[in-house]
């Protein structure tokens, strides 16, 4: 059942329009105030940043997205090789189908071709209402020598799954026993529809490291969750969802509000180094990107290469052209909201 269902997300990930029909990421609304004389050169502009006591070349994350099948093993190979030779951090998709059946471990392990980077364990959050605890927590990340794990929260994408698991009471207090137990940092993500200012709040007292906002504008689940779909009523359900969701860009200013102390990753939609240097400015501490990763890896390690090559020099240039001549000075950029002249 994983192992076809995961199957199936790759697939219509890779081949059907997934995207949100109108609901967009909301980075369009706001703008770099462009400075026409920085006092710095491109070449001295510094991309480089921390992250869970992890040391980046650019602010930058390969979101999770899969694991549990031989073509999840190769995409997961591909972006761990590019993850290394760039300096970049990387997610692996939920781990749960490798804690039920050890055969599909090695679908997920990646540390021995990629040594350095920043690398995220993953499990749904709901398992812990389904008998998951801390020990099936340490499972997943001593399974690929983790630096950190994410819970990922996905209450609509398991309404609209006929097998979804939907019982979501009283998850928070097992969450922050997960954050106690654990040694190393838990992030708690959206998969797709954003995280708002109360949620954030929660969580944060909750003891969770970091908040990956994922929010609305990229791929929507609900929209691949139309197209596997086996019933006319089932593909009805999901297709109304087709827009529902936060838009990453005010996620981002709603769970900077909630938690304000915590590093927030902004994801969902992310496109190009503008919109990441966008995020930044707007309280990001890094970016997470999954679907223009999944279809570079699904054709080989150098496209995957290709495309961090190419965020980190749009993220480069738009740093140099707002003159930030480093992360910080970029979380402390001046931006536009576009309709307006006032400035955040």
């Amino acid at each position: 059942m994983h192992q076809q269902r995961k199957s199936d997300h790759i697939r219509i990930n890779l081949q059907e329009d997934v995207d949100f029909k109108h609901l967009s990421t909301g980075f369009e609304r706001y703008r770099l105030v462009h400075c026409a004389l920085p006092d710095l050169n491109l070449d001295a502009v510094d991309t480089s940043t921390t992250l869970l006591g992890k040391r980046l070349a650019a602010p930058l994350l390969i979101s999770s997205m899969t694991g549990g099948t031989p073509e999840a093993s190769a995409i997961n190979q591909r972006l761990a090789e590019a993850a290394q030779a760039a300096g970049i951090g990387m997610g692996v998709g939920s781990q749960r189908a490798a804690i039920e059946d050890p055969a599909l471990v090695d679908t997920y392990r990646v540390r021995h071709i990629a040594p350095d980077i920043l690398l995220l364990a993953n499990l749904g959050a709901i398992q812990l209402n389904y008998g998951y605890g801390p020990d099936e927590c340490r499972r997943a990340i001593e399974m690929i020598e983790a630096d950190a794990l994410i819970l990922h929260l996905n209450p609509l994408q398991e309404a609209l799954q006929p097998e979804g698991e939907t019982r979501f009471a009283r998850l928070l207090p097992k969450i922050e026993a997960v954050c106690r137990a654990l040694e190393v940092p838990v992030v708690v993500k959206e998969v797709g529809w954003g995280i708002s200012e109360e949620v954030a709040r929660r969580l944060a007292g909750a003891g969770v490291a970091a908040i990956d906002v994922a929010g609305a504008g990229g791929s929507s689940w609900s929209q691949v969750e139309m197209h596997r779909a086996t019933t006319e009523r089932h593909r009805r359900v999901a297709a109304a969802f087709a827009d529902w969701g936060i838009p990453t860009a005010e996620s981002l200013l709603m769970t900077r509000r909630g938690a304000p102390g915590l590093p927030i990753i902004a994801s969902g939609g992310i496109r190009d180094g503008i919109q990441m240097a966008k995020a930044i400015a707007l309280g990001a501490a890094a970016c997470g990107i999954a679907g223009p990763f999944l279809r570079a890896a699904s054709q080989s390690t150098a496209a995957v290469a290709e495309l961090i090559a190419t965020l980190v020099a749009q993220l480069r240039i738009a740093m140099f052209a707002a003159g930030a001549a480093d992360i910080p000075a970029l979380q402390n950029a001046p931006i536009q909201r576009a309709e307006g002249s006032s400035i955040l």
